[in-house]
């Protein structure tokens, strides 16, 4: 850590270059940022409830004052859910139906996994690119893939700025557990830095990794409900695999203060905080067991 602190004016020359070289030749340049993820949500709105008719869940009748209606399964759903329900704001039971605002619910998705995989990529490309500042340089080798994840962090508030558009524009309920989103963020970077450190290294090593990783993170974007709800997959045989994915408990830690208005529960933040951390650990402890290695495969 005193190291990265000694090399912060280098990590924030990796990090201005990574930003203007990404869209050095774009004629829109960071607005691609926010416009990316708008767009391919407009085309999952469009296939999810056009094509696929994934429709939102159809409104209850409204319950007397102070008298809880029974539902589905017998369970009971209080005054106040039926107030959150008729005013438009999602539910945990929504959620596991259908979903209420899927723009905004597909969104807040695309966000996350976004920043996930591009940083990802990135570090894995980071020691080589960087190749000429490594012969030239006695520098910490960490500071290049931090500097990417610091990239994609900036990327990732630019990003938001459509999300919040969204939120207004479709009436979305907006709840001080928006507060919270900075807290959420910061564990999706320590999660991606972890898993960053843990294959920058195997890159180096064996070129095929990369390919091998594209392949596999195409594999867990659809094992990650990113634009579908955990409904779809209850009760098949790939429930288990959805839900103890842990790049999920991460991604709803993210999406609760946006979606659902609600800071996550404790329960699942701690589970959230414990991979991210855990995933941090196992980064760093690989990345400083190949680190002696690096220069010779570069």
């Amino acid at each position: 850590m005193k190291q990265l602190l000694r090399y912060r004016d280098l990590i924030a020359t990796l990090v201005q270059r990574d930003l203007k070289v990404r869209y050095k030749r774009s004629a829109i340049g960071f607005l691609w940022t926010m416009l990316q993820p708008l767009l391919m949500m407009m085309v999952l709105n469009i296939v999810f409830s056009t094509i696929f008719k994934f429709e939102e869940p159809e409104e209850p009748p409204p319950a007397p004052p102070g008298v809880e209606q029974q539902v589905a399964g017998g369970q009971q759903v209080s005054q106040q859910q039926d107030s959150q329900q008729q005013s438009g704001e999602p539910t945990e039971a929504t959620a596991k139906t259908g979903v209420r605002n899927y723009p905004v619910y597909a969104l807040a998705g695309l966000l996350f996994w976004n920043f996930f995989q591009q940083t990802i990529v990135s570090s894995m490309n980071s020691l080589k690119s960087n190749a000429t500042i490594l012969k030239k340089l006695p520098v910490p080798l960490a500071v290049f893939p931090v500097a990417t994840v610091i990239s994609g962090l900036v990327n990732l508030l630019f990003a938001c700025i459509p999300l919040f558009a969204i939120l207004l524009v479709t009436g979305h309920r907006l709840t001080t557990a928006l507060f919270f989103l900075p807290v959420s963020i910061l564990i999706a970077a320590i999660f991606t830095l972890g898993a960053g450190l843990l294959l920058s290294p195997l890159a180096v090593f064996f070129a095929d990794v990369i390919e091998l990783v594209g392949v596999v993170m195409t594999l867990m974007f659809y094992m990650t409900p990113v634009i579908y709800p955990m409904g779809i997959v209850a009760g098949t045989k790939f429930y288990w695999v959805v839900h103890y994915n842990p790049v999920r408990s991460i991604l709803e830690v993210f999406r609760d203060p946006i979606y659902f208005g609600k800071i996550p529960p404790v329960s699942h933040l701690s589970v959230a905080v414990l991979i991210a951390v855990a995933m941090l650990v196992i980064g760093i402890v690989s990345f400083r067991k190949s680190a002696d290695r690096i220069p010779f495969y570069i």
